[in-house]
């Protein structure tokens, strides 16, 4: 497994996005990751479960300290107070008294930023997150975000794939220093089919999804992708074993536009 290193924090390049697995099979699901060799979940508040994550997390037998966890607080808990009850509350359905990062999951413009990561920046030194960061935050916004942060922010949290080009937030997270944690890097299933990515791809023997995989963590990028389908773990977590050409990095760049974004809702900030 890589990592990627970004102030102070070391994170596994490939982990599992949990948004929408539920119940039993979202536990058997994160056992099944993390004996097959991941070492990094990630699951959020808003999700609904956090508590199935911790089930899976302790029944797949590895120890603790060897899987990266990440949850994300929910845009209503973003007053100081509120903040750290819901952490605590994350911690206590985790079943862990520590995650390893945890995230404002999307900005909140109702409540002051200084302030919510104020409280973001206490709980860490209260022992309950290793590390802190953000999601879904523009360029202006990891800006304000870096400026205003008493502790050190380790990623943005942001949708990536090959079809959507997010050069500027790149750019500005490489100049803090923060990683970017790329949610759908296989464009929700879309580029299994990706006649260029194919094509790539039966060179080195691989899917399409493991080319667009490939691509991102080339970059330094973690790579989150979700499945509900334990085969797809393994193909997922398969491409350490091969390396894109600086012509492959290229093509793939060029498919990539502003407007191929897949998650946006009414609250979301103004993109760049």
């Amino acid at each position: 497994m890589q990592f990627v290193e970004a102030n102070g924090a070391k994170i596994p390049a490939i982990g599992l996005g949990t948004w929408e697995l539920r119940g039993r099979a979202c536990a058997r699901l994160v056992e099944q990751a993390i004996k097959l060799g991941y070492r990094h979940i990630d699951t959020a508040q808003v999700y609904e479960n956090e508590r199935e994550v911790g089930e899976g997390l302790r029944a797949s037998g590895v120890r603790r300290d060897d899987v990266f966890v990440t949850t994300k607080v929910w845009t209503t808990h973003f007053a100081p107070n509120d903040l750290e009850r819901s952490t605590r509350e994350s911690l206590a359905k985790l079943r862990l008294s520590e995650v390893d990062l945890l995230l404002l999951h999307w900005p909140n413009p109702q409540v002051p930023l200084a302030e919510t990561l104020g409280a973001l920046a206490r709980v860490r030194k209260l022992g309950m997150a290793r590390h802190i960061g953000v999601s879904n935050f523009t360029v202006a916004l990891i800006e304000e975000a870096v400026a205003a942060c008493p502790e050190p922010l380790v990623c943005d949290q942001v949708e990536y794939h090959p079809y959507l080009d997010q050069t500027k937030v790149l750019a500005a997270c490489a100049r803090h220093g923060l990683a970017l944690v790329a949610y759908s890097p296989i464009a929700k299933g879309r580029i299994k089919g990706d006649e260029l990515l194919g094509r790539i791809g039966r060179k080195y023997r691989k899917t399409a999804a493991q080319v667009g995989l490939r691509w991102l963590v080339q970059q330094s990028v973690v790579a989150i992708p979700r499945t509900s389908k334990i085969e797809r773990l393994s193909e997922n977590i398969e491409i350490f074993d091969f390396e894109l050409s600086d012509d492959e990095m290229q093509s793939i760049f060029r498919m990539g536009s502003a407007g191929n974004r897949l998650t946006d809702f009414g609250f979301a900030p103004k993109w760049d």
